[in-house]
């Protein structure tokens, strides 16, 4: 099976790469850096030689657009949206001008889509779609018109004869060097994993073992399509799940923090609150009525698992594409 990866060089490319090559598969990566064999290179806004790649190719992952962990300055902003929604009609005109086109599209999106809320979970039928909270922080806003944006860009593509999964993952935790689970494990280390501004707030995740068994799934599983969420089955309020990662490292403090703290860190860190504040209560509806099992479903075990894999041999992970 030849899989089309663009954007492929970061965590998530890293985690599905490694995955498909040992599984012996064709994995082309389409990225601006060009480092390996299997490395292609493409600008994510223009159609180019890049395209002949996807024409005969069995499934097309797209990653591709600029990393969300910065400040949301307006030119950040607009480089973000710029890059998922251009990057996403390009791979849509590629797709849809291939005399062979791929069985499958699958595109990534974001869990951050749904609603700031704590009363009841966000799935793909039933779940609020975000924008109108009227506890979220305006200067939430954009980075959900921007996934908004994201999806609507696949949604417009004519690709009559690939079928196309919006995937709207939760962060993906795996043990990888530069990961979100490095990161929150480093902290938890130096004492800084307590409740941040009182730890209600909902954290979805997925182990990355399942993230990569649940993309299997979406690409073997023909009826599904439209949007798919990619989380484990029971996100946990932010306090929770740092308690069970401060258990699984063995580490007897967590050091809280406030509001205006976390104000103050995300501005030396050159990043925002949101990334920490939001209450992202998701969870897999769609995967789980498909007959999709977890295998790490909730998170304390999940996080013994990744601990134990982050003190064998550390992975050095991918450079963001």
């Amino acid at each position: 099976m030849k899989i089309v990866i663009p954007g492929g060089t970061g965590q998530i490319g890293g985690v599905l790469a490694r995955a498909f090559c040992a599984q012996n598969q064709d994995v082309v990566i389409l990225t601006r850096r060009a480092r390996a064999s299997n490395h292609v290179p493409w600008d994510g806004e223009t159609l180019g030689p890049w395209a002949d790649e996807i024409d005969g190719c069995d499934v097309v992952i797209n990653l591709a657009g600029r990393s969300v962990d910065c400040r949301y300055t307006t030119r950040n902003l607009q480089q973000m949206m710029r890059s998922r929604v251009r990057s996403t009609q390009v791979v849509g005109e590629a797709i849809g001008g291939a005399q062979r086109p791929p069985a499958v599209w699958l595109q990534m999106s974001t869990a951050t889509i749904y609603a700031h809320r704590f009363d009841a979970p966000n799935d793909e039928a039933t779940g609020l779609i975000a924008g109108d909270e009227p506890d979220a922080p305006a200067r939430w806003r954009p980075s959900i018109d921007i996934a908004k944006a994201w999806e609507a860009a696949a949604d417009a593509a004519h690709t009559p004869h690939t079928r196309k999964v919006l995937m709207r993952s939760a962060m993906v935790m795996s043990p990888d060097r530069g990961g979100v689970f490095d990161v929150l494990s480093r902290l938890t280390r130096w004492g800084l994993g307590g409740p941040l501004a009182g730890g209600r707030q909902y954290m979805s995740w997925i182990h990355h073992l399942d993230f990569v068994r649940a993309v299997e799934h979406l690409i073997t599983s023909d009826d599904l399509h439209g949007p798919v969420n990619l989380a484990a089955p029971c996100p946990l309020p932010q306090r929770e799940f740092m308690a069970a990662m401060r258990a699984a490292w063995g580490a007897w403090f967590g050091l809280p923090a406030s509001a205006w703290m976390l104000e103050i860190a995300a501005f030396v860190l050159r990043t925002e609150t949101e990334l920490l504040l939001k209450s992202r209560r998701v969870v897999p509806g769609r995967l789980l009525e498909s007959g999709f099992e977890f295998v790490h479903d909730r998170w304390p075990d999940a996080a013994r698992d990744l601990v134990r894999a982050q003190r064998a041999p550390r992975l050095e992970g991918p450079a963001g594409d």
